[in-house]
């Protein structure tokens, strides 16, 4: 065989390869996002995280529009939740999605009580851990650095299978989940979720697909090649630097 035709075997066995992974050009940001994002009425406590968490690229590659309606995992101190729920608008709606077991927990309880009202367009979901429905189908599932916790003893040591499984009867067909999470080490699995607070992409894409879903993308948006995944997630400044995946996949229709 020549030259020339070793280069072109070459050639297109790398655009097969690269047409059997997922696309990760980084989607360009819509105005409802920006607008979100840029809100003058975000606590400054969240704005200064956004050079890390880069919340912008992060909708704009989940594809989050106006009316959409979204099932959010575990809001916490709502620092996704107030950015999503400007981004739907008014004619979307939030159902925030909380361990039922926490519902007395003064911090996640009334906090999440609290929120939905603040931001006027979300309903609070109390639901066991493993069986997250929300009221109505939606169109985006956000799994923001929790996924990994689900399984943890605080979270209520879901059964993972069935939390996906949930997941997908909850969303529309066509619709998208996202998961974004801290990457541990090739080999840990899900062995660290409970001590570093990490979990691997591989073990991540196993069970979410188990469960009917498509990887239709992920992005590096969020990759921080200095972190060696060797140490807890907090351990790593500034606060959410540590490395992570964010991971697409899609219902079929």
């Amino acid at each position: 065989m020549n030259v020339r035709a070793c280069a072109l075997m070459t050639a297109a066995s790398t655009a097969l390869t690269l047409a059997a992974l997922p696309a990760l050009a980084q989607p360009k940001v819509s105005p409802a996002i920006a607008a979100a994002v840029a809100d003058t009425g975000r606590p400054a406590a969240d704005t200064a995280l956004d050079a890390t968490r880069k919340p912008a690229d992060v909708l704009a590659f989940a594809g989050v529009k106006p009316g959409d309606k979204v099932e959010e995992f575990f809001p916490g101190g709502g620092y996704y939740t107030r950015i999503l729920s400007k981004t739907v608008g008014p004619k979307g709606h939030l159902f925030l999605l909380t361990p039922g077991h926490l519902q007395s927990n003064p911090r996640f309880g009334k906090g999440s009580d609290d929120l939905a009202a603040a931001v006027g367009n979300a309903t609070v979901v109390w639901q066991p851990a493993d069986t997250p429905l929300t009221p109505e189908k939606v169109d985006v599932v956000w799994n923001t650095d929790n996924y990994h916790d689900y399984r943890n003893p605080f979270f209520g040591s879901a059964d993972m299978a069935k939390f996906n499984k949930a997941v997908f009867d909850s969303l529309k067909p066509g619709g998208v989940y996202i998961i974004v999470d801290y990457i541990a080490a090739p080999g840990a699995g899900a062995t660290q979720t409970n001590t570093l607070h990490r979990i691997e992409p591989a073990t991540v894409k196993q069970e979410v697909e188990a469960a009917g879903f498509k990887l239709e993308a992920e992005s590096k948006v969020l990759a921080n090649p200095a972190d060696d995944h060797t140490k807890k997630e907090s351990e790593i400044t500034p606060r959410f630097a540590a490395d992570h995946m964010v991971l697409k996949f899609r219902k079929p229709k």
